[in-house]
């Protein structure tokens, strides 16, 4: 009987020792504990050919293995994976949250000429992106005292995990802590604008703060980062 070899079967579930070989040679790990959505989607996104269909041949021990050819296949797919994944841009930041009468989270009205008329959709976590030379957690740090113009407020960070959005990779870590957003100073960036003005302008990277409820806020923020909100109520 013939069976089609999936990519999600060679390249994310990572069991058996075909499985393992492949992987192997793939040079990733994609255990049953790992960020196996990511890849897939990611096969998804560029369009992926399907896999060569191959008849199981039956081993000694009376298994199944897959074809050389389905093996060649799903390694080349394994490494088309890894480096789309690997050429993403990342960006990493805080999720300031409090307990009042309900769980709220802080969150920042994006800057700029593109937002000005937007309301949902265009709100999001202080974050900001990172190179090869600064760690995630770093680099959440940063921006949030960049953004906000204020320290990060002191207490343990807790890990939300990551999320893809926009062609990046987005890492976030909950923190409960508290601030009062008439505090807050935002950074500013330069752009265009007109387009094709030749005039620079400089705006606020956010234009506003506010808490939010996990309800509000979910239908605020930036689709992309709606699994964080989740992520810290599931907790």
């Amino acid at each position: 009987m013939g069976f089609l070899v999936l990519p999600s079967m060679v390249c994310l579930l990572g069991t058996g020792s075909t499985n393992r070989s492949v992987l192997d040679q793939c040079g990733e790990d994609q255990s049953p504990e790992g960020d196996h959505d990511a890849v897939a989607t990611t096969a998804r996104s560029v369009g992926s050919p399907l896999p060569p269909t191959t008849t199981g041949l039956p081993r000694n021990d009376g298994s199944r293995s897959t074809s050389t050819a389905a093996m060649n296949w799903s390694r080349s797919t394994c490494r088309t994976q890894s480096a789309m994944l690997d050429s993403m841009k990342r960006s990493a930041g805080i999720l300031l949250f409090r307990r009042t009468t309900e769980l709220e989270v802080l969150l920042g009205h994006m800057g700029g000429p593109f937002w000005a008329r937007k309301d949902a959709g265009a709100w999001s976590v202080p974050k900001g992106e990172y190179t090869d030379d600064e760690t995630p957690e770093a680099a959440a740090r940063r921006e949030f005292e960049e953004e906000l113009g204020l320290p990060v407020p002191e207490g343990e960070l807790i890990e939300l995990g990551e999320a893809k959005g926009s062609g990046k990779v987005i890492t976030v870590w909950a923190l409960e802590g508290d601030l009062d957003p008439e505090t807050v100073t935002p950074g500013t960036f330069e752009m265009e604008w007109p387009p094709k003005s030749g005039q620079r302008r400089t705006f606020p990277e956010v234009d506003r703060v506010r808490w939010f409820s996990v309800e509000e806020a979910s239908a605020k923020i930036v689709s992309a980062q709606r699994p964080f909100l989740e992520r810290l109520t599931a907790r």
